[in-house]
């Protein structure tokens, strides 16, 4: 079966009949293995770890392991077993839907496929060095680099041969120094010592006094490369003999003018080979820094792409039946209250996915001018519930503050997932506060020049240290256990700050707490009007019934059969025929034999056909057919060029019936 599904979802799979075979099969080209739980048990898989083990260091072979409902001690030991085995193991409890099992296997594909461009990315940088060893040698000359903090020295064998020293014998800085010509020795020192502007060059020429008494003449040509993290950074540079060029000067100089010709040649030689080194330094640094950028998005795509679907149809099914079960309970309060209070929580569960769609697919947030001290004061009985009686909450705000241009509801999210994660870094009790107040950026760090409005979260909690402190942003690293945190809230956060083109900054300190800073820039026109702290959100008002229409005739299209039954009851409520499919194919045939179809309602997200190409098709049958797509992504994927209204999920019927009427008016189709 699971051949069968890889082979219905374009994947290629080999089927390994015994685990000698399958262990055979492993190798560098395999994309990714899957294998039943009951072949590992009692089996010998020292094999397989071997060759896990001799994996390339870009190499993280994923393994799916498909398990069996049974008792949680027996489960998680064997889950804790194959997991220390494998690395990248991911678990698949069977029975499984298809449609979940070929998303794991797509998952599990794009990752691995991550790791051949990683391997294609380490192929360029090792071609690359190689090349500039090849510039280096052809060039006759040697590199070193020289740590501006602890002054350490290292240099290549032929570096070292111009002071006189093999590739084998150690040579430290003060050794270097020694080695210089006395009357050049302090001009040296005294050059590598000094300060260098970030941009600016050393280039010095130098006697050289070898063991044997012989005088050399040495060139050497360096940059300062900063470290990013305040300190003085590093020297690179490369150094070259230039004896033979020094003692035919004099010569050169009475004989002919041929001497300024060869000087020049020289020098530039000497600049090739160094813009040569510095290019394959920004080249390697670049290449590194877009390798992390596509991990950290790919990891975001894994989770919002492969559950925004399926979690806003479900949504769709509560919100939508809650709405027809309210039609029922008219005139009975307590009916309504409980209908009330279940809308208003899987209308947040709706809210909270397209946030997380927000961040990863990067769209456009709802910027007013928000006055920060309002907005506050306004979240304080919600932010006192939310950290419990055993912390003090304490707000040190101003009676105004300039306005920013924010988005109200991510920021209020912000601000509870860092009073949340203060909360629970002090699970003893402790002081929590809340600081406003104004700061100005030099444009010397991570901010552009300018004013800025601080929102300040100070807890006394345990804090973290340096390592942690370092990983606290990167999307799903959490020091919460299993089942207490996701690892999003402060890379969410991160995403939203560098967005409001501000900046997120932590400082903690172990058993001194955390301080979080969030740096949003004033508004350009402080004139605006603030925008009032948001209230808290209206229980949705009762459905009203429908005011009469035309009744029209339906085709329904979603492969969720519990969508389509809820979709199908609202358009019969609202007093529509209603026909049903639940594919492409069995729409389309539908459409073959039923004439006075009025209007094509589909779901985008379905297997061998999606709803963009069933609307394609149904087209070229019916061209004045109106279509309306109902997707739960947030936009649809790269490539589709069919231009079709849109109803987002979870809808209420209020949404739908408004739809139906604006297409079979004349609206858009």
């Amino acid at each position: 079966m699971a051949e069968e599904l890889l082979r219905g979802a374009g994947i290629a799979a080999l089927l390994c009949t015994d685990l000698a075979a399958f262990e055979q099969a492993l190798d560098e080209d395999t994309c990714f293995a899957i294998v039943a739980e009951e072949a590992l048990r009692q089996a010998d898989l020292r094999g397989i770890a071997a060759t896990l083990a001799a994996q390339p260091a870009w190499s993280d072979l994923p393994f799916i392991v498909l398990t069996r409902r049974e008792s949680a001690s027996p489960r998680e030991a064997s889950a804790e077993r194959l997991a220390e085995l494998f690395g990248n193991v991911s678990f698949l409890e069977r029975p499984f839907h298809p449609r979940t099992f070929v998303s794991v296997a797509r998952t599990a594909l794009k990752g691995r496929q991550r790791q051949y461009e990683a391997r294609a990315r380490i192929e360029e940088l090792r071609e690359s060095e190689q090349q500039l060893r090849t510039a280096l040698l052809a060039g006759r000359l040697g590199s070193w680099q020289i740590d501006l903090a602890t002054m350490a020295l290292s240099a290549s064998a032929t570096c070292k041969a111009l002071f006189g020293r093999g590739p084998d014998d150690a040579l430290s800085f003060a050794d270097l120094i020694r080695c210089i010509h006395p009357e050049d020795r302090r001009r040296v020192e005294d050059a590598i010592r000094g300060e260098l502007a970030p941009d600016a060059d050393l280039a010095m020429e130098f006697r050289v006094a070898w063991p044997d008494g012989s005088i050399r003449w040495a060139d050497i040509r360096a940059r300062l490369v900063r470290d990013g993290h305040g300190g003085r950074g590093r020297l690179v540079g490369v150094s070259s003999d230039i004896t033979e060029r020094k003692d035919a000067d004099g010569q050169l100089r009475r004989s002919n003018e041929t001497l300024e010709e060869r000087v020049a040649e020289r020098t530039a030689e000497l600049e090739r080979a160094h813009a040569a080194m510095l290019t394959q330094i920004a080249h390697r640094e670049r290449a590194e820094e877009q390798l992390r950028q596509a991990q950290k998005m790919e990891m975001i795509g894994q989770l919002t792409g492969g559950v925004a679907h399926d979690f806003n149809n479900l949504l769709m099914a509560v919100l939508s039946n809650l709405d027809l079960l309210r039609r029922h309970v008219a005139g009975n309060p307590d009916g309504e209250r409980l209908i009330d209070i279940a809308s208003q929580g899987a209308q947040r569960g709706a809210a909270l996915t397209q946030r997380l769609l927000a961040f990863a697919r990067r769209q456009d947030l709802q910027l007013v001018p928000t006055n920060l001290v309002d907005l506050v004061r306004g979240m304080t009985d919600l932010l006192a519930r939310s950290i419990g009686d055993a912390v003090e909450l304490r707000l040190d705000l101003p009676i105004r503050s300039p306005p920013v241009m924010v988005d109200v509801n991510q920021i209020e999210l912000a601000l509870l997932n860092l009073v949340v994660n203060a909360r629970d870094a002090m699970p003893e009790g402790g002081t929590l506060r809340i600081r406003i107040d104004s700061a100005k950026a030099t444009g010397d760090g991570d901010l552009p020049a300018g004013q800025y409005t601080r929102l300040v979260v100070i807890d006394s909690g345990h804090g973290m240290d340096a390592e942690t402190l370092k990983k606290a942003t990167e999307p799903f690293f959490t020091t919460k256990e299993l089942g207490k945190g996701t690892g999003l809230g402060l890379s969410m956060i991160h995403g939203l700050a560098i967005q409001l083109r501000g900046a997120l900054r932590l400082t903690s300190e172990v058993g001194r707490g955390t301080r979080a800073e969030l740096w949003l820039p004033i508004a350009a026109a402080a004139d605006q009007p603030e925008a009032e702290a948001p209230e808290a959100a209206a229980p949705p008002p009762p459905a009203a019934a429908p005011a009469a229409a035309e009744k029209h005739r339906i085709l329904v299209v979603d492969d969720d059969p519990l969508i389509a039954m809820t979709t199908a009851m609202m358009l019969s409520h609202l007093g529509h025929e209603v026909l049903e499919a639940s594919s492409g194919k069995q729409a389309l045939e539908i459409l073959q034999r039923e004439d006075g179809v009025d209007l094509l309602i589909t779901d985008y997200s379905m297997p061998k056909m999606t709803g963009a190409q069933l609307a394609e098709a149904a087209r070229a049958m019916h061209p004045d057919l109106p279509v309306l797509l109902a997707t739960g992504y947030a936009e649809l994927p790269a490539g589709e060029k069919i231009d079709l209204p849109r109803l987002g999920k979870p809808y209420r019927r209020e949404q739908l019936d408004a739809e139906i009427r604006k297409l079979l008016a004349g609206g858009s189709a």
